[in-house]
């Protein structure tokens, strides 16, 4: 990312001034390199990492020479909080064998809205990340599904209505995900799943490796903790300005901060990742993908799922030149593309948690108080897939003037 150290000591050699730990790259902060930390040369402990960041303190040194000691020392205060051993989260052993993880970072996402009013990033990505583990455990526990012919047989018989009424040229106007359901969606194989779900995972840890340091450095240390993660080139002018309008007591200050927050997650973060996950393979990542726009059910009362939001309607004319439009109850969008992820975001989520916290708070709380090992095991929206397009395929609507 933008402002990390790049370059320097490639493992801990004793630096010239006796100091161990200056001028580390953060090599694994994308933990698509591995499990562990942000550099495979850091110290885990907890304890050990916080002798050696009081130390980098102390010798005068720019903090921009440990950035990676000090992003490693709050990481750790994150997981050790979330109840998570950072040195075996590995992503890339699937949904299952990271369940815990899900869990326990959510949950700790949660708490964090409880105590402080204030973080609603944390208080949105707890309460929407039940849909997303139940769906990455869908995803990898009935990977049969996307063998089921029926599946791809709804989606091309929508595709067929669409190219009866309008011609062969409609098809390129139909999100890019439904044509590539109907061609690839009885040749997903095992592999395949095994790994979107880890590319998945991936983002899911980076999102918890860049957003949380950050949270627990806010709730430990106050401003000055984000202070010098911005001096050490972590973090820059404008997270550090939305960390201070967080803090600031105002609302529309702290919607905006927040916002500021969920911002960096989808572009910053995961935004080149979500692209990756849509070109895997061609047609496979584009099925996948609007595959899981139209299953997803965010946890927000009163947002629509994507699904229901801006839905397919193609007009034109009919091969005997009559005026027609087609209508498909389905997304005419993909979760994966970033305008229109955070059209959706920016338009449902985020107004319909604002309006929880503010006007609804009691309801959210005893939401967020759920045991959460309940709640991911009844948001599992994946299996209704094939039910959901055979209702869309009777559900589309053909007017013809």
């Amino acid at each position: 990312m933008a402002g990390l150290p790049v370059g320097g000591l490639a493992s801990a050699q004793p630096a010239a001034d006796g100091y161990r730990y200056l001028d580390l790259p953060l090599t694994n902060r994308d933990a698509a390199q591995g499990p562990g930390g942000v550099n495979p040369a850091l110290p885990e402990d907890y304890s050990t990492v916080l002798a050696d960041l009081d130390a980098a303190r102390a010798t005068g040194v720019q903090p921009s020479r440990y950035a990676a000691l000090l992003q490693q020392y709050w990481l750790l205060d994150a997981t050790d909080a979330a109840g998570i051993d950072l040195s075996a989260w590995d992503p890339r052993t699937g949904a299952q064998a990271n369940r815990g993880n899900l869990i326990r970072s959510y949950r700790y996402y949660e708490d964090l809205q409880l105590a402080h009013r204030e973080l609603q990033w944390a208080g949105l990505a707890g309460l929407v990340g039940a849909d997303f583990g139940g769906g990455l455990l869908d995803l990898e526990l009935g990977g049969d599904i996307f063998a089921l012919p029926g599946m791809a047989d709804s989606v091309r018989a929508i595709v067929d209505t669409v190219v009866d009424t309008l011609g062969p040229d409609a098809i390129d106007r139909l999100p890019a995900g439904m044509p590539a359901v109907a061609r690839v969606g009885t040749s997903i194989t095992p592999q395949d799943i095994h790994q979107v779900i880890g590319m998945i995972l991936v983002m899911q840890k980076n999102i918890f490796g860049d957003l949380m340091p950050m949270h627990q450095a806010y709730v430990t240390a106050g401003l000055p903790g984000l202070v010098e993660m911005r001096d050490a080139g972590l973090i820059g002018d404008d997270i550090l300005a939305a960390w201070r309008d967080i803090a600031s007591g105002d609302p529309g200050r702290i919607a905006r901060g927040n916002t500021a927050l969920l911002d960096r997650e989808q572009r910053v973060v995961i935004g080149a990742q979500w692209d990756a996950v849509r070109t895997y393979r061609g047609d496979v990542g584009q099925a996948l993908t609007y595959l899981s726009t139209v299953a997803g059910s965010p946890s927000v009362s009163g947002v629509l799922p994507p699904r229901e939001f801006d839905p397919v309607v193609l007009t034109g004319t009919t091969p005997d030149g009559r005026a027609a439009t087609v209508t498909v109850p389905l997304p005419n969008w993909n979760w994966s593309v970033l305008p229109e992820r955070w059209r959706y975001i920016d338009g449902q989520v985020l107004p319909g948690y604002t309006a929880l916290v503010d006007g609804q708070w009691p309801a959210l709380e005893a939401q967020l108080r759920e045991p959460y090992e309940v709640r991911i095991e009844e948001h599992r929206p994946l299996m209704s897939i094939p039910t959901i397009l055979e209702s869309a395929a009777r559900g589309t609507r053909v007017e013809i003037s």
